[in-house]
């Protein structure tokens, strides 16, 4: 019976465990339930709440077992209605117990609600339940925003026009994204991207995951804002060949791909990118995506090799003149699906009467019970005074650039041990000898990972020596100048890595006012959460000027590596768990740091990386 209280203790949260949903559940590791079980339980049970806190009300059951607990009545309401198998307990455990002595109550009263919505059986019902049809205002104002499910077209393979004209046949062009973001879910209706060339926005249930276009690799799960960094990159003849220094899953590798194909056919030349991923199991994801995305002959994939293990200098790279890094990051701009999701929870206090559907007042007083989450932080009350918990979202603490919460110590040591990795591999990519532009990408929200790092890598010894410097906006492909959401400076963690005037701080960057303004106006930021549509993301683009060829030496960034003699990275993903069909990938909790890409559902283990003993 654990079942249960295990996911009402996942639902709880109390001890404010970061991450999302998913990786929460599969990172628990006292567990006696299978994590995949907890998990369809909470999803499913949340997706019919506002049927069963209707039932569970009606029927009385909350008056009449004082033991039961809202969540544990609809965790086990759900069970015993919908569940082939029922509740999951012995027959006289005393949950099962319970529950079953008001089956005839709670079965007579779910049958009413089915025939007061129209349905003429369960399998209809349950539908408008999956489409998430059911109990949505009709009024698009009104509903909440719910992240799209993007779709890259692979022009590799295909074509925005052909796919348009067959997959997304009978689907209704929309010029503003906010109509995606609100429609409920069987709407079909699709809306271009005018920053990302072949990018569509569909609503949140839009599933494609079992469509030709999708199991052939024509079209692939990517959120948009993690199209940016290929985008950026803006791939030209002189180039040459590109890397992708942390490759799998391999979405970003097969955007790549598609550039530099796209541009090698423009120009007559070659395309040809070298895809890294250190991690052997995660390889094997990569080579399955490059292949089904038709990029075999493009992308060669360094499977196994570190590329912090490369010599820059080798005539191996010669031809190197872009680099793509995505390097691990703390994941928390990450939106899951199922951070989206809101559980209805009955009222424990009075039995429904007949032709009402909320039996609370706004301003009634809540018993409180153990197994509840009608806590100030978890719920909230609607108008009608409805309690509902809102799952968390994979940030940290719903955290913005906007407004952060100020971290712990802890959390500070954590970002900063982060960044000075990030920041290794980023110079590490600065002494390829003919390379001129570098993307950097995070999908973090935090300053020190992200702009932090920008400025840091701009006063290394290899920036400057070799001639590194920002690209600026007014530089920048047309789709990513127009995104008006740019760099943030954050206080003291700004000053932190700004030397002060007048002082020679080693590794502390050196500029005007209005040169610190024009490296913030060239970051470019994603929110989660806005009409934009996006997961927390950030990404910076670097250009190196005319013939300057400086070696550069390993500056302090590297030498902070060797004091620490060890590199915390997150090692990647088991290949038996990358889901295809997701095009997010769910945060581990947030003790951890996450190798992110869009089509992994949880985390895997934690290794440590020595140092390279070429340093």
């Amino acid at each position: 019976m654990s079942l249960y209280y295990e996911a009402a203790a996942i639902i709880n949260n109390e001890a404010k465990v970061g991450g999302s949903l998913k990786s929460r559940i599969f990172g628990k590791k006292d567990l006696k339930s299978k994590p995949a079980q907890v998990f369809a339980l909470v999803i499913e049970a949340s997706k019919w709440s506002i049927v069963l806190k209707d039932v569970i009300e009606r029927s009385g059951v909350l008056e009449d077992e004082k033991k039961l607990t809202p969540l544990l009545a609809l965790l086990l309401t759900h069970d015993l209605l919908l569940s082939k198998s029922g509740v999951a307990a012995n027959s006289n455990h005393v949950l099962k117990l319970s529950i079953n002595r008001h089956k005839a109550r709670l079965s007579a009263e779910f049958t009413k609600a089915r025939i007061r919505g129209g349905f003429s059986s369960v399998e209809a019902f349950r539908e408008a339940i999956n489409e998430g049809n059911y109990g949505e205002s009709d009024n698009s104002s009104e509903r909440t925003l719910a992240h799209p499910r993007w779709i890259r077209v692979n022009t590799l393979k295909t074509t925005l026009e052909e796919q348009l004209a067959t997959t997304f046949a009978g689907y209704t062009k929309t010029e503003h994204l906010k109509a995606v973001l609100t429609a409920t879910g069987s709407s079909k209706i699709l809306h271009i991207d005018p920053n990302i060339p072949s990018l569509l926005a569909l609503p949140s249930k839009a599933d494609f995951a079992k469509s030709l276009a999708y199991t052939s690799g024509k079209i692939i799960f990517q959120d948009k804002a993690s199209c940016f960094p290929a985008y950026l990159l803006n791939i030209k003849p002189e180039n040459g060949t590109i890397i992708d220094a942390c490759a799998a899953p391999g979405n970003k590798t097969t955007h790549v791909a598609a550039f530099s194909y796209a541009n090698a056919q423009q120009h007559g030349s070659d395309a040809r990118v070298i895809a890294f991923e250190r991690d052997r199991k995660r390889a094997m994801a990569l080579k399955k995506m490059v292949n089904l995305a038709g990029a075999d002959n493009i992308v060669s994939i360094r499977g196994g090799q570190d590329f912090l293990s490369t010599n820059p200098s080798s005539e191996e790279f010669s031809q190197v003149g872009a680099l793509v890094l995505d390097p691990s990051c703390s994941g928390s701009g990450i939106v899951g699906r199922d951070d989206s999701l809101t559980i209805h929870l009955p009222s424990p206090s009075s039995r429904a009467t007949p032709g009402s559907r909320d039996t609370t007042s706004k301003n009634s007083k809540k018993r409180k019970r153990t197994g509840n989450v009608a806590t100030e932080n978890k719920s909230t009350s609607t108008a009608a005074g409805e309690n509902t918990i809102s799952l968390p979202s994979s940030t940290d603490a719903q955290e913005t650039e906007e407004q952060e919460e100020e971290p712990t110590d802890s959390k500070k040591d954590r970002l900063q041990s982060l960044s000075t990795f990030q920041l290794h591999i980023l110079t590490h990519a600065m002494r390829f000898r003919s390379a001129t532009k570098i993307t950097y990408s995070t999908c973090s929200i935090h300053f020190t990972e992200n702009e932090g790092v920008v400025f840091r890598a701009l006063a290394s010894d290899v920036a400057r020596k070799r001639g590194w410097r920002i690209m600026r906006r007014k530089e920048q492909v047309r789709g990513m100048k127009s995104w008006e959401r740019r760099g943030v400076a954050s206080g003291e963690e700004m000053e932190a890595v700004i030397g002060r005037e007048g002082e020679n701080e080693k590794g502390k960057w050196k500029g005007t006012e209005e040169e610190k303004k024009e490296v913030l106006d060239a970051c470019i930021r994603c929110q989660q959460g806005t009409e934009e549509g996006t997961m927390g993301f950030f990404v910076a683009g670097f250009v190196r000027d005319g013939d300057k060829d400086g070696e550069g030496g390993y500056g302090e960034e590297v030498e902070a590596i060797e004091e620490d003699k060890e590199v915390e990275e997150w090692n990647g993903f088991d290949d038996d768990e990358v889901e295809v069909e997701s095009n997010v990938v769910e945060a581990p909790p947030s003790n951890k740091v996450i190798k992110r890409d869009e089509d992994i559902p949880q985390a895997g283990k934690k290794k440590k990386r020595r140092k390279n003993s070429h340093l």
